[in-house]
């Protein structure tokens, strides 16, 4: 395995490398939430139910067959 290479804070490289670890992060376990617009009484609600999906979403991922 090679050895890490270290970036400095405002190198380009590092942003691209971030953005390749998040691109994986992606394909290897996408979220799923239900399409279309969802219209919630207030941000409290909207909170809640982004959990529920993602609660769902999590379980999900932990099945076999995702």
């Amino acid at each position: 395995m090679e050895q890490p290479v270290w970036r400095q804070p405002g190198d380009p490289q590092l942003y691209r490398a971030i953005a390749r670890i998040w691109a994986f992060g992606r394909r290897s376990v996408p979220r799923r939430f239900p399409p279309g617009v969802h219209r919630d009484r207030s941000i409290a609600d909207l909170d809640r139910q982004v959990d529920v999906w993602a609660a769902e979403d999590f379980q999900r991922s932990r099945r076999p067959n995702g």
